[in-house]
């Protein structure tokens, strides 16, 4: 009888169990599945960092129980917000385009000022 002893593959011991099985323990299954995927995980993270960023702005500049706020351009740079990040852009039935961090947005006014608005829960 042949018996071919199976390795795992992120640390080379024997696997015994199951012929389908790939890993030694859940260690290993976890450590090769987060070395698989990291490249991509560190790019994501680093741009949802920045969305919430935004969004923490945007939410500081609103008051409390408020549904819309102004403030000018030099104020939301002054706070290291990008504009260059959203999730997603709306357009009003005037046409007006606003642009979303989540549930805050903001639409761009004349003269430098801006519209927060903060979406309501449906």
């Amino acid at each position: 009888m042949n018996t071919i002893t199976k390795v795992c593959i992120s640390c080379s011991k024997p696997v015994k169990g199951r012929t389908d099985k790939k890993f030694c323990n859940d260690y290993c299954r976890n450590n090769y599945n987060n070395q698989l995927h990291s490249c991509n995980n560190n790019y994501i993270r680093r741009i949802n960092h920045l969305l919430q960023k935004n969004r923490r702005i945007l939410a500081s500049l609103m008051r409390s129980k408020a549904t819309h706020s102004k403030t000018t351009q030099q104020q939301l740079q002054e706070k290291g917000f990008l504009f260059k990040y959203s999730t997603h852009c709306q357009a009003n039935k005037k046409g007006h385009q606003y642009y979303y961090c989540y549930d805050y947005g903001y639409l761009a006014l004349e003269g430098g000022q801006y519209l927060i608005v903060r979406q309501s829960p449906n």
